[in-house]
Formats: C-alpha cells, sequence, structure tokens
C-alpha cells in the first residue's frame, strides 16, 4: 500500500486551491476522486488563509525585535505572498515579548482548530492523514508558546476543533 504524498505548509501554499487541490493527493488515485467535493475545497481554503495568517505573524513578530531569547520559537517559514490577504492586528500586539507571545497564542490555538476541524469534515480520505499531522505541529507550537504566558506546556487532553464557519469568524477578526 503506497503511503499518501506528504502534505506540507509551504506545498499547501503553493497549490492553492483554485482547481491545483487535486495535486495534493497521490499519484494514481482516480481522476473523479483526485477532485475533492465542494466542502474540502472550502476547507482548504480556510486551512490556506490560516497559514497566510501564521506566516504574517511570525514575519512581524520577528520584525519586532523583542522576542528576545524565544526568537526561534517563532521562526520563519517564509515570507506571505499573497496580495489577496491583509491583515490587521490589536494595537500593541508587537509593542513586548509578552504581547508577541498572547497573540501567538490565539494564532496557534486557531490554527489548530481549523485543523482539527477539518480532519473531522474533509470527505477527502487522503487528505485527512496530512491535515492530522499538521494540526500536531500546531499543538507542538502551541507546546512552545505557552510557558511564555504562564501556561502549562501540554495543554487539553482534546483540544477544540472548530467548525468552518468558527475558524472563519476567527480569521475574519484578522482580516483588513
Amino acid at each position: 500500500m503506497a503511503l499518501p504524498m506528504q502534505l506540507s505548509r509551504k506545498r499547501l501554499l503553493g497549490v492553492g486551491v483554485a482547481g491545483g487541490a487535486a495535486l495534493i493527493l497521490p499519484r494514481g488515485v482516480a481522476r473523479a476522486a483526485a477532485t475533492p467535493p465542494d466542502g474540502d475545497l472550502a476547507y482548504l481554503r480556510l486551512l490556506i488563509g490560516a497559514e497566510l495568517l501564521a506566516l504574517d505573524f511570525q514575519t512581524r513578530a520577528l520584525a519586532s525585535h523583542r522576542l528576545g531569547p524565544d526568537a526561534s520559537i517563532f521562526k520563519r517559514q517564509g515570507p506571505a505572498t499573497s496580495a489577496d490577504v491583509d491583515f490587521t492586528y490589536p494595537r500593541g500586539a508587537f509593542a513586548s515579548h509578552v504581547a508577541i507571545a498572547r497573540l501567538g497564542w490565539r494564532v496557534e490555538s486557531l490554527l489548530l482548530g481549523a485543523y482539527l476541524g477539518a480532519i473531522g469534515n474533509v470527505e477527502t480520505a487522503e487528505l485527512r492523514l496530512p491535515i492530522g499531522q499538521i494540526a500536531a505541529n500546531e499543538a507542538q507550537h502551541l507546546s512552545a508558546i505557552a510557558p511564555l504566558i504562564g501556561r502549562k506546556r501540554v495543554g487539553r487532553a482534546f483540544p477544540q476543533a472548530l467548525a468552518i464557519s468558527a475558524a472563519s469568524d476567527q480569521l475574519d477578526a484578522f482580516e483588513s
């Protein structure tokens, strides 16, 4: 049995969703099955938007030069390139180490919830494992940020999965 193709954040952003989502599925999958249903495409669009938010946040957090020794937590994964999305942040969001960590917690919680919600709702079986792998990495991000804001490194046993509408609403709060 062939393992599914690895879906990385870079591949997710590079593929896009307009007709290209089928490229993330393993080779050899029947053409009819290679085109995810509209609901799966909606989740992929949402996840791409959430990834762009995370990249934009990380870029701004690093540019603030207020992270000190914790800068490696927000290492750059690559610049956001989408001209379609402008993000806004609360006043003072990058003014201090603690403010950045609190906002990082909020952004990473949104991403984890969005990925968990997608796992439970996408119909395309080949998408579930890679989405789950990215969700696991988002949980690791939260674990790294937790001590910076006085939280325990290991969070809830069952983190909240966000419905697509709830994740979209939370993402909308950051869009201009």
